[in-house]
C-alpha cells in the first residue's frame, strides 16, 4: 500500500494517504515524538556531568555550543575565506537601495540566497532573483540578515565532523546528500496536479500553491522538470540520502585542515556544495553555506531507507561525542553557560 501511495504520477493524494505516510515514516514525525529517547539519554548525561548545560562547552566558539539562537554570521566569519561564497552581513535594518549598493560593491549578483542571522531549520531562507523580490523579502524580515551568492555547484552535502580538544581523535559521523523538491511533467497533467500528486510537496502544499499560483494551470511537457524548492532543508521537501559511504581518512583530513584554525569549534555539521566527489577529497571547489553546532543532526538518518534503530544509534552516538568533547573543554577551563542563559535563549 505504501508503495502505491508514494508513486508520483498517481492521482492527487488524499488526506488519509498523507496521514498514513506521516505515521509510518519517522522522518516526518514531530521532534518530540522522535526525540524522546534522546531526551532520556540527555538526562543521563546531565547527571554524569552534573550540569544542565554541559553541552554548551562543546563549542565555545558558538553561543550555547550551537544549540539554539547562535549567530550564523559570527560562525561564518571563522571559516577560511576560500571556502565561503561571496557573503554580505547586514547587521542593521537597511533600505533596499543601500543593500543594492552593498551588493554592487561586493560584486554580488542575482540570484542570491538570503537568510536571517539567527534562525532554525531553514526558516526565512529564500532564493531571491531580482530587486523587487528582495524588496518584498525585506518588508517581511526586519532583522539582521546574511546575503550569499547562489552556488551553482551540482552536489549539496551535509557533513557532520568532530574533533577532540586534546587532539587525540577526529572523524566524520554523517554525510547526507540532498535531492531538491521537483516534479516532472508527463505532457498531460498541469502543474497543480503534479504538485498535489507529490508526497513531499504535500508537506508544504499551501506554500507551493501560492508560490506557483500563476503557473498552476500550465501543462508541463513530458520529461520537463520543475524545481519547486531550491533550499536544501528536509522541512522544505528535500530528500535526504545516506552518503556515509563517502567517509574515509582522506575526507577526515580535509576537514581537519579546514578547521585547524577555528578556535573553539569541535563538533558540528557543514552544509556545503562541491563540484564533484574527487574535488571534495582534494579539498577543492568547496563552498560552505552554513555551519551548525551541537544541535546538528546526523542528517543521513532521514534517508527513507534508514531504520528507526539506526537513527537512534546515530543520534545517541552524536550526543555521546558532545558529552566527551565538553568534558575535555571543561578540564581545559571552559565554563558551561548558566541555566538562565539557556532559558532566555530558548524563550527568544
Amino acid at each position: 500500500m505504501l508503495g502505491m501511495i508514494l508513486n508520483t504520477g498517481k492521482p492527487p493524494m488524499n488526506k488519509l494517504s498523507f496521514s498514513i505516510i506521516k505515521l509510518i515514516r519517522f522522518e516526518f514525525w514531530p521532534t518530540w515524538a522522535l526525540y524522546w529517547p534522546v531526551f532520556i539519554y540527555g538526562l543521563w548525561l546531565i547527571i554524569k556531568s552534573r550540569s544542565f548545560t554541559f553541552f554548551t562547552s562543546a563549542n565555545p566558539l558558538m553561543e550555547l555550543g550551537g544549540l539554539v539562537g547562535e549567530s550564523k554570521s559570527s560562525i561564518l566569519k571563522t571559516i577560511p575565506e576560500e571556502y565561503l561564497p561571496t557573503t554580505i552581513f547586514i547587521d542593521e535594518i537597511l533600505p533596499l537601495n543601500n543593500i543594492l549598493r552593498l551588493m554592487e560593491a561586493h560584486q554580488l549578483q542575482f540570484p542570491i540566497i538570503i537568510k536571517p542571522d539567527i534562525g532554525e531549520r531553514g526558516r526565512g531562507v529564500a532564493k531571491i532573483h531580482s530587486a523587487p523580490e528582495l524588496e518584498s523579502y525585506l518588508k517581511q524580515n526586519q532583522t539582521k540578515l546574511i546575503l550569499q551568492s547562489f552556488i551553482e555547484f551540482p552536489i549539496e552535502l551535509g557533513i557532520l565532523y568532530y574533533r577532540f580538544p586534546d587532539g587525540t581523535q577526529s572523524g566524520i559521523t554523517s554525510v547526507v546528500a540532498k535531492t531538491f523538491l521537483t516534479v516532472t511533467g508527463n505532457g498531460k497533467d498541469d502543474l497543480d496536479t503534479l504538485i498535489r500528486a507529490s508526497m513531499r510537496a504535500n508537506l508544504q502544499l499551501d506554500y507551493l500553491l501560492q508560490k506557483f499560483s500563476t503557473r498552476l494551470g500550465e501543462i508541463i511537457s513530458d520529461g520537463e522538470t520543475i524545481m519547486l524548492e531550491p533550499i536544501g532543508n528536509h522541512c522544505r521537501g528535500t530528500t535526504f540520502h545516506n552518503a556515509n559511504h563517502l567517509i574515509n581518512n582522506q575526507l577526515v583530513k580535509v576537514f581537519d585542515n579546514l578547521t585547524k584554525d577555528m578556535k573553539g569549534f569541535y563538533i558540528g555539521r557543514f552544509d556545503l556544495k562541491v563540484t564533484s566527489i574527487p574535488d571534495l577529497y582534494l579539498g577543492k571547489h568547496i563552498q560552505i553555506m552554513e555551519l551548525n553546532g551541537v544541535a546538528s543532526e546526523p542528517a543521513h538518518i532521514y534517508d527513507p531507507d534508514t531504520s528507526l534503530y539506526q537513527a537512534y544509534k546515530a543520534l545517541l552516538h552524536h550526543w555521546k561525542l558532545v558529552y566527551k568533547i565538553a568534558k575535555q573543554n571543561r578540564k581545559r577551563g571552559y565554563v558551561d553557560a548558566s541555566f538562565r542563559q539557556l532559558f532566555m535563549a530558548l524563550k527568544r
